[in-house]
């Protein structure tokens, strides 16, 4: 009977049981090492391939090093700053080093604009060029630096190279004198470097939206001007890259000038502080004042990278 009553009335509905909710998680707090300990591996790498180097570099550089010290027939004597005072009194690495700097500010500037016309120029040409020239350019930047020096020492070679006939030059011989040798080391570092800026920047140009650049050139601005007030402000963090890389590069530059000079030119003609180092250091036997220079190179570099930086931070970019 009664669950005949029960059946009739329907299902009974029943409240919800109600659950304790499980109690909030406090955020647990990161300690300020732990980045330290996320870059710590990088950091020991780091420290056994560039930290303990450059501090050996400088440690030999205030002490006398030379053939006798390191066959151990002498002691090793501090020197201070010795070895500085006499680089800077040597006229001959005062003029290595306005030649380096002058030449390294060549091959900059000349790479930074090749470069760049030429990632311009990929982004007008149809697709087969482009594809041919981003061949060709990454062929050069893939050459070693001994095999491409070699291949132009040839290509300018006054007995057996094609340039010199074609050009109708005869036997010119181009790396007598000092700035016709300067001038075909720049046309090889140019011709390898090119590459890095020409890709980068052509990247950075994609990025840019179209719609910029097409109401540019409705406007009426030419190809000069939409590259000046358009893309470079654009681009200016990407320049700021390649030019840091490129100055780098040109500066410390050791193997095209020893490789096309023959180790730097008539009565050293065309040294550069590089291969200048490398003389003092191992053809001379005098690895502290190799080492000096290599002390200066390093200033100089973190000098022109910070100030480069600080100038444009002043200008408002977001590096």
């Amino acid at each position: 009977m009664t669950t005949q009553l029960t059946r009739a009335a329907g299902p009974v509905e029943t409240e919800p049981v109600k659950t304790a909710a499980p109690p909030a998680r406090t955020p647990r707090r990161t300690s300020p090492w732990t980045p330290w300990l996320y870059l710590l591996p990088a950091l020991a790498v780091l420290g056994g391939l560039l930290v303990y180097p450059v501090y050996q570099l400088g440690l030999i550089s205030f002490l006398e090093y030379t053939q006798a010290q390191v066959s151990g027939g002498e002691p090793t004597s501090f020197q201070g700053l010795g070895n500085y005072t006499a680089l800077f009194t040597d006229p001959q690495f005062r003029q290595v080093l306005l030649a380096t700097v002058l030449f390294a500010a060549a091959c900059v500037v000349t790479t930074l604009a090749v470069g760049c016309s030429l990632a311009v120029l990929l982004t007008r040409v149809r697709a087969l060029p482009r594809l041919l020239l981003m061949l060709a350019a990454l062929g050069a930047w893939a050459t070693p630096a001994v095999t491409g020096s070699t291949v132009w020492v040839f290509l300018f070679d006054p007995d057996f190279g094609p340039v010199d006939r074609l050009l109708g030059l005869g036997d010119f011989s181009w790396t007598y004198g000092r700035y016709s040798a300067f001038a075909l080391v720049l046309l090889e570092v140019v011709w390898c470097s090119f590459p890095f800026v020409m890709v980068t920047v052509h990247a950075g140009i994609r990025a840019i939206p179209s719609e910029i650049l097409e109401a540019a050139a409705l406007d009426g601005a030419s190809q000069w001007r939409i590259w000046r007030s358009v893309m470079a402000p654009v681009l200016r963090p990407v320049l700021v890259v390649v030019t840091i890389q490129s100055i780098i590069w040109d500066f410390k530059l050791f193997t095209q000038i020893y490789v096309m000079t023959n180790g730097g030119g008539i009565a050293g003609q065309n040294l550069v502080l590089n291969v200048y180092a490398y003389q003092k250091a191992f053809a001379s036997s005098q690895y502290s004042l190799g080492s000096a220079i290599g002390v200066v190179m390093l200033l100089i570099l973190l000098a022109v990278t910070l100030v480069y930086l600080r100038l444009l931070r002043r200008q408002g970019e977001e590096l």
